[in-house]
């Protein structure tokens, strides 16, 4: 007999094969919010399908107009119209109390849609942080520690942006950086690239500071792979895409781990496995991680090819300018040739 577990309420109840959960909900006492009186004109029944959605029925099309209109996730069901058959399902009521309400009466009224919950997807993460920033910016006017931070995320925003990433957090003098979160298939190279050009970049920007601030800028960089929950966070008015989940806090710790080791950028063994025939690593070492058992092998990168140019890439302009370029140093080969022979010849 097919039967549903309850969250927040943690209580599971038998139903019928074909039961529609609101129906299963009201008859068992549970408290579920439904203030349309179940016709799928209004959100507050729905529910998040944790486990089982293969035992939950296929969206009807009142359930389908509603789900494209509020943009909802496979997973989010109206529990007035969803059928159990054949199995156990874990369902979180989403509708609590009043805010809840409010919020989803706001989304029927169009004040907004709500942003998926969030969706588990493999990218790759980057963690940047300026060493001994502390004590240096101690030794500066405010001011000045913020003119030099914007410099320093400038260019580093320069790096991250044209290597298809994007800077999503800022803490201190460090930030995270998340890849591949439309399509993750170069998400580990785009990472790794991006750290090696932000090296390049704050090489040429040091000069600056030393001149300014007698002082040069030293980074650590850390990038992993895996598997984050990627989704909204923040007010609703005032919300941001973010990443969480054990890939998030293990590119952190990686990114730490440059201290120990003393090199500037590393990547994990996952990360390298998707680019160690571009990658240019100078050393491999294990490393322990805080809070995981054993050790970790991690690689320093110091360089990465250039990327090849394909000749479709090229405009118009470049293409006449590749193509005058040629025809001058073949009119130089040529003009060298004929001064040649007539020197041999005497002419």
């Amino acid at each position: 007999m097919p039967y549903i577990h309850y969250l927040p309420d943690d209580r599971a109840i038998e139903i019928d094969d074909d039961d529609i959960i609101l129906e299963a909900s009201r008859r068992a006492g549970i408290p579920h919010t439904h203030i349309c009186g179940g016709s799928a004109r209004c959100s507050t029944c729905r529910v998040l399908i944790v486990e089982g959605l293969e035992f939950c029925s296929p969206r009807n099309s009142a359930e389908d107009e509603l789900a494209k209109k509020l943009r909802l996730e496979p997973e989010i069901r109206l529990a007035c119209q969803t059928q159990v058959a054949g199995g156990k399902v874990i369902l979180r009521r989403l509708a609590i109390d009043s805010e809840d309400l409010e919020s989803f009466n706001d989304e029927m009224a169009g004040k907004f849609i709500h942003a998926p919950v969030g969706q588990e997807k493999k990218i790759a993460i980057l963690f940047a942080d300026i060493r001994g920033f502390t004590p240096f910016a101690e030794s500066l006017l405010p001011y000045d520690v913020i003119y030099v931070l914007n410099r320093y995320f400038q260019k580093m925003g320069y790096a991250i942006n044209r290597n298809g990433g994007m800077i999503n957090n800022y803490m201190g003098d460090g930030f995270m950086a998340l890849f591949g979160l439309e399509n993750p298939d170069k998400a580990a190279e785009q990472a790794v690239r991006a750290g090696v050009d932000m090296l390049e970049e704050l090489e040429k920007l040091n000069p600056y500071f030393e001149t300014l601030y007698r002082h040069r800028l030293r980074i650590g960089i850390g990038i992993h792979c895996g598997l984050v929950v990627v989704g909204n966070l923040g007010a609703e008015q005032n919300q941001s895409v973010t990443a969480i989940g054990d890939a998030v806090n293990l590119a952190s710790r990686i990114e730490s781990a440059n201290k120990q080791v003393g090199t500037s950028l590393l990547i994990s063994e996952e990360t390298y496995q998707e680019i160690k025939d571009l990658a240019i690593v100078n050393q491999r070492v294990s490393v322990k991680i805080p809070g995981k058992s054993g050790e970790y092998p991690l690689y320093e990168v110091v360089g990465m090819p250039p990327i090849p140019v394909e000749i479709e890439e090229i405009s118009e302009v470049e293409r006449s300018s590749i193509w005058q370029s040629f025809v001058k140093r073949l009119k130089r080969s040529f003009a060298a040739v004929r001064n040649w022979i007539r020197k041999l010849f005497g002419l």
